[in-house]
């Protein structure tokens, strides 16, 4: 009888194409998984890999292995984690990937009650403006926007994320506000370059009516960073168009005001994205039923939308 490690590092290799990824989603070392490879292939009799300085490919024995066990071994980690998470309390390591603006003011601050609740929960979290890959990355979860949905992967809506025009009070003393997104080109733009495409981001907009227009603003300022944008427009220097969580607070405070209230752009929802499993690992679980229950008590959803001024 095989034992599980070695038949779930070879599923994992199968999938993620080579041992270092497979590793990384095990929390083994590579050598540790292509051992366990290598040892189900000796008990087994068949080559399942073809190995390669660069590639790792399924054997056509490999390939018909892996259609055999693949749905199996899932089935058994869920048996296996069902009956462990009936006895055990959620424990272990939370790798978590979520922006820095959005994580630092939002999520981070929910971590006390949330390590209360589940002391034997170990955060990990990383703070960065990138869409990792869940899988081959090793992240339990991840909370942003605009993610590809790759296969095996679930996204739960937590919220709408609008895109506003925002200026200090400062910048608008001497100015007439624009009664229309076509008004925008008249002011100082604080606008983003993508580091994936390396153009600048452009909105278009909509109002209440369902009416459309381009947010055109003139490239004053150019910055690849949302929370730069944002302390950008703080400073006086533009407007900028930022995701309305973004502002909250600055909005609130005084600093920023909104401009074009009656408009907005919708960059899709923010959600929690994670893998799709039988069943999923307790720590998992519940921090995904806490975050929605936060975004629910918080009325973020509400507060979030471009549709209140």
């Amino acid at each position: 009888m095989e034992t599980l490690a070695n038949l779930e590092s070879f599923v994992r290799s199968a999938e993620l194409g080579s041992f270092s990824s497979a590793a990384r989603r095990l929390g083994l070392t590579p050598a540790a998984v292509s051992r366990n490879v290598a040892t189900l292939e000796s008990n087994l009799k068949l080559r399942l890999f073809q190995r390669s300085t660069r590639s790792l490919t399924l054997t056509e024995a490999g390939e018909r292995f892996l259609h055999s066990v693949r749905d199996h071994l899932e089935s058994l980690q869920g048996a296996i984690a069902e009956a462990s998470n009936e006895q055990a309390e959620p424990a272990g390591v939370l790798r978590l990937s979520m922006s820095p603006a959005f994580g630092v003011e939002y999520i981070l601050p929910t971590l006390p009650e949330f390590m209360r609740r589940y002391p034997l929960i170990r955060p990990e979290w990383t703070f960065e403006n990138r869409q990792v890959d869940l899988i081959a990355e090793g992240y339990d979860a991840a909370i942003g926007g605009g993610f590809e949905l790759t296969p095996g992967i679930i996204a739960k809506t937590l919220a709408s994320a609008h895109i506003i025009a925002v200026a200090s009070p400062s910048y608008m003393q001497d100015r007439v506000p624009p009664h229309d997104p076509s008004g925008l080109i008249e002011l100082d733009g604080i606008v983003m370059r993508s580091t994936r495409t390396g153009r600048i981001r452009q909105w278009q907009m909509r109002n209440f009516a369902g009416e459309e227009q381009p947010a055109a603003l003139k490239e004053r300022i150019v910055v690849n960073d949302p929370a730069a944008m944002r302390s950008a427009a703080v400073l006086g220097l533009g407007v900028a168009m930022i995701a309305k969580p973004d502002a909250l607070s600055y909005l609130e405070s005084g600093e920023l005001v909104r401009l074009i209230p009656a408009w907005y752009a919708d960059a899709g929802p923010i959600s929690i994205y994670y893998a799709n499993r039988t069943l999923l690992p307790a720590k998992t679980r519940v921090f995904i039923d806490f975050i929605s229950a936060v975004f629910q008590r918080e009325k973020w959803a509400e507060r979030f939308a471009g549709t209140l001024g």
